[in-house]
Parts: C-alpha cells; sequence; structure tokens
C-alpha cells in the first residue's frame, strides 16, 4: 500500500480500504503468464492481435482476446482501431502500462538472477 510516510501525506478523506482493494484487483488481473508476456511485448512496439498471438508462443485466441480486454480496462493497453476492410486493430502500451512494464523487467531480472537458487532450492524439498 505504501510507506507510513507516503500514508500519512494523503488526504484525511483518502479512502485506503478502497485502494487497498483495488490494489489487490489489479495484482490479480495483471499477474498472470499471459499478461506479463503481453506487455512485455508491446512495450517493444505497436502489434495487431495476429502479430502478438504469432510472438506469444501457446496462447490461445480466447486467452489472447480476454488479456487485451482486461488489459485495456485497467488502462494498460490502448487499443486503435482503423476505418479499413477489415478493420485494422492495433495494441500498445499507455503510460501506465509502460510503467508497469519497468516492475515486469524487474521481476524478470530477479528471476534471471535467482535461477538457479530456485531449482536447486526446489530439487532438495521435491527430494526430501
Amino acid at each position: 500500500m505504501g510507506t507510513r510516510t507516503e500514508i500519512s501525506q494523503l488526504p484525511p478523506e483518502a479512502d485506503l480500504a478502497r485502494a487497498d482493494s483495488l490494489a489487490r484487483e489489479i495484482f490479480s488481473d495483471v499477474a498472470n503468464k499471459w499478461a506479463f508476456l503481453i506487455i512485455e511485448f508491446l512495450g517493444q512496439r505497436t502489434m495487431r492481435f495476429s502479430e502478438l498471438r504469432d510472438v506469444i508462443g501457446g496462447i490461445s485466441h480466447k486467452m489472447l482476446t480476454q488479456n487485451l480486454r482486461m488489459l485495456e480496462r485497467n488502462g494498460l493497453v490502448e487499443r486503435q482501431v482503423y476505418p479499413t476492410v477489415p478493420p485494422r486493430v492495433e495494441y500498445t502500451l499507455t503510460e501506465a502500462g509502460e510503467s508497469l512494464r519497468g516492475v515486469v523487467d524487474g521481476m524478470c531480472t530477479w528471476t534471471q538472477r535467482y535461477l538457479g537458487h530456485i531449482e536447486a532450492s526446489r530439487h532438495r524439498f521435491d527430494a526430501d
């Protein structure tokens, strides 16, 4: 939620319970492997639906659609429809999405750094 200093600087009418609930809801939405991959790829460039589906191995049409809609609803992805026949639709990250990409990149860096440690711990745990 924030440090004590950050919380103390909020206006008295701030609804901390609502903010905490919203944070948990957003984390639940975006903390899945497909959303992370979509954020990562859209952070590289604007893409069409079919391009995203091609670069994200194993994602179904339905799952990509659901995740793009969720990311758009949360203000992380912008959908641009061009009036052509057939309609051309492109997806790009918003400023908030770009900011979240920094967090995702940090998590990926952390994973790479501790991969050996995690694998060794799992092996020891599973051997018991």
